[in-house]
């Protein structure tokens, strides 16, 4: 099937654009912690990144033969093949690139410069990614095979036109970049400070209070020891049933939006017959106690909260800031007391066991009054990224199946945009309307 394009634009077979198509290594390496050579997985490719965070790390050795056969490089297209099928990224130009190799699980492009603009390719097959995954094979699991992979077909533009296509879009990642940098700045710079306040105990006046003995070992005197059951209470989320997955109304937040956010395919509901406590909101504290283990500060917007989560509710005199970064704090206890081999899960009664210390509260609220900005700035970075995302992936497919002229698509300004207010979704609106 050929790709959909500009009746002008020639479809082409991805092997007759790039120089090499291939996949990682079919067989295991040798683990060698820190060597800082890595062996990556379909896993660690999302979003169109890498992620490095607990990736394999191999011996020079295997690196180097396993190398050979993948070459991975700068502007490299990426595709994982098998498992989950169509997670892309693109190659950048840095040190880790070039120490990097992969499994099976992912298929590397080497696009031709002089046929195609790799950032090009990369959103061509963004866009049609559907079709791509339609084309993997298998039952248990399915394959995205070589050959099926190099006889894919994009439409192809001339260069300029590619060139003008990829910029567009690119801008919008760099974006969106920018915002997620600043989310992982506050996001540090809040667990830095509940860690210096109320774990190194490095708090404001600090030298004046004497420690005293406690069941946690010695802490500043007129802190307590609590169990997380006497801080807040744990709203488990609604049992949903199938026929309640709808296509419209509230999104139904499961552990995948935790992870994820909000996508096409989250199923939703109007609502109507779901119980007011079941409701989650911007800023909420949600714990999941299945599966994966963690505690996530929702940004999501209003939305129903799915079994196997806990909305956690502070007890009067107590914020969600400080219950959120007491229980992230936590985690590696609740997860001690999990059960199951493969699915692991904790029950209710963890809470009790599970102990956290209590300051007064004049130095809750002064954690709380830094704090609580940040959370808020959080929440509106990640709202203007969705914006973003949603602008730029209502774009893709109107550029590259030719609907909208380039020349009409205003070019965004990174420096520009980035010194907008990023408070207003209607902004963000009339800018969609504007381009598309």
């Amino acid at each position: 099937m050929a790709a959909n394009g500009n009746k002008n634009w020639k479809p082409t077979k991805l092997e007759d654009i790039c120089a090499q198509i291939t996949d990682g290594k079919h067989g295991d390496c040798q683990d060698e912690p820190d060597s800082g050579f890595y062996f990556l997985s379909c896993k660690d490719v999302a979003n169109g990144k890498l992620n490095y965070e607990g990736a394999r790390q191999i011996t020079e050795a295997d690196f180097l033969d396993t190398h050979r056969r993948t070459k991975f490089a700068p502007t490299d297209v990426l595709i994982t093949n098998s498992g989950t099928i169509g997670r892309m990224a693109i190659a950048p130009d840095n040190e880790l690139t070039r120490r990097t190799t992969f499994q099976k699980s992912v298929a590397i492009l080497k696009p031709i410069a002089s046929r195609v603009e790799p950032n090009f390719l990369y959103y061509a097959l963004q866009g049609d990614i559907h079709r791509l995954i339609e084309f993997a094979g298998g039952t248990a699991q399915k394959n995205l095979l070589l050959r099926d992979l190099r006889a894919f077909e994009v439409s192809v533009p001339p260069l300029p036109v590619q060139r003008r296509i990829a910029g567009i879009l690119s801008a919008y990642d760099e974006l969106m970049e920018n915002s997620q940098r600043r989310i992982r700045l506050l996001e540090a710079m809040a667990r830095a400070l509940y860690r210096e306040w109320f774990v190194h105990f490095r708090f404001p006046g600090h030298e004046k209070h004497p420690r005293v003995a406690s069941p946690l070992g010695d802490i500043p005197q007129g802190w307590e020891v609590k169990p997380f059951s006497a801080i807040a209470s744990y709203v488990n989320g609604y049992p949903f049933k199938p026929a309640q997955l709808g296509t419209e109304g509230k999104p139904i937040i499961k552990i995948k939006e935790l992870k994820a956010g909000i996508v096409t395919d989250t199923p939703r509901n109007l609502g109507d017959e779901i119980p007011e406590k079941y409701n989650i909101h911007d800023g909420d504290v949600l714990f999941s106690w299945s599966a994966d283990l963690d505690t996530y500060l929702w940004m999501g917007g209003e939305g129903l909260l799915n079994q196997h989560l806990f909305n956690v509710v502070p007890f009067d005199g107590i914020s969600r800031a400080f219950c959120f970064h007491a229980l992230k704090g936590s985690m590696p206890r609740f997860r001690a007391l999990s059960l199951g081999a493969t699915m692991h899960h904790i029950k209710r009664s963890a809470l009790d066991q599970v102990f956290t210390l209590l300051p007064p509260a004049p130095l809750r609220k002064r954690f709380e009054v830094l704090v609580e900005p940040m959370h808020q700035q959080l929440i509106t970075l990640t709202k203007h990224v969705e914006n973003l995302r949603r602008t730029r992936d209502l774009l893709l497919p109107r550029l590259l199946s030719g609907q909208v002229e380039i020349s009409t698509v205003a070019t965004i300004s990174s420096t520009n945009e980035s010194n907008r207010s990023l408070s207003s979704e209607p902004t963000s609106t009339a800018h969609r309307k504007h381009i598309l």
